[in-house]
């Protein structure tokens, strides 16, 4: 484990525990707090192996499902039920089987006409969940958000280069043009939207992400180097992903 003023970073053996150790934040997280849980989860493998932690003995027990609700980082342009589609992921790993309240989720609108749209439609959401129009920092809009990163540098669907990582004002943006796999048009939260938040996990797994990793904890001006959080931000990863030093 390696910790200074600015980074926070848990090396774990592998997969499974990276997904335990996030699985335990986030029951911790949801303890700790009266009220509604905001969660705003992440696609990919690792995310899919920590939500199916959740849906099993003992998180399936201890956690407090009725004031949980679910909120999704980006999401790609197509059909609920394309198999590309974030939100069917988590459907699937966690939310069908602990038959969640439906108005405690939280999905990005695909069927509406176009990203554009899409992307609007998720702000109004955003804003009227966390009954304001502008940020608090003293108050979080997420308790924990859950981040991923591409091997290009990007998390959510914020790529290198992106228009998408200057925006302040808007708190969701269509991304017309991916960088990667499924080259189909998405929708993301923005930095400002990913920064309220309690809790900022970062799940890197994997040697195919050692090279990234390195040079974003090394500082390079890559996406996933660009979030902060006026709450804690803390990477989670494997030591397959973790730089030498760690």
């Amino acid at each position: 484990m390696s910790s200074t003023a600015t980074l926070d970073v848990t090396v774990l053996p592998d997969a499974e525990a990276v997904a335990e150790r996030a699985a335990a934040t986030i029951l911790e997280r949801a303890r700790s707090k009266a009220g509604r849980v905001a969660i705003c989860l992440s696609g990919g493998s690792t995310p899919r192996l920590l939500y199916e932690k959740l849906a099993a003995e003992p998180y399936r027990r201890a956690l407090p499902w009725p004031r949980m609700h679910w909120f999704w980082g980006d999401e790609r342009f197509v059909p609920a039920d394309d198999e590309r589609s974030n939100q069917r992921m988590v459907r699937h790993a966690l939310l069908d089987r602990i038959d969640a309240p439906a108005d405690t989720i939280h999905p990005i609108r695909t069927e509406a006409n176009g990203p554009e749209e899409s992307a609007t439609l998720y702000e109004e959401e955003l804003k009227r969940f966390y009954a304001a129009d502008r940020f608090d920092p003293a108050r979080a809009l997420f308790d924990v958000t859950l981040l991923g990163l591409g091997e290009d540098g990007h998390t959510a669907s914020l790529f290198p280069g992106s228009a998408a990582l200057e925006i302040r004002l808007r708190w969701a943006v269509p991304v017309p043009h991916a960088a990667v796999e499924p080259y189909v048009p998405r929708i993301t939260l923005t930095l400002p939207a990913l920064a309220s938040s309690r809790v900022v996990l970062f799940l890197v797994t994997g040697a195919n992400k050692h090279e990234i990793l390195t040079r974003v904890l090394a500082g390079d001006d890559l996406p996933a180097a660009r979030v902060h959080t006026d709450g804690h931000l803390q990477w989670l990863v494997d030591r397959a992903a973790a730089p030498e030093r760690l």
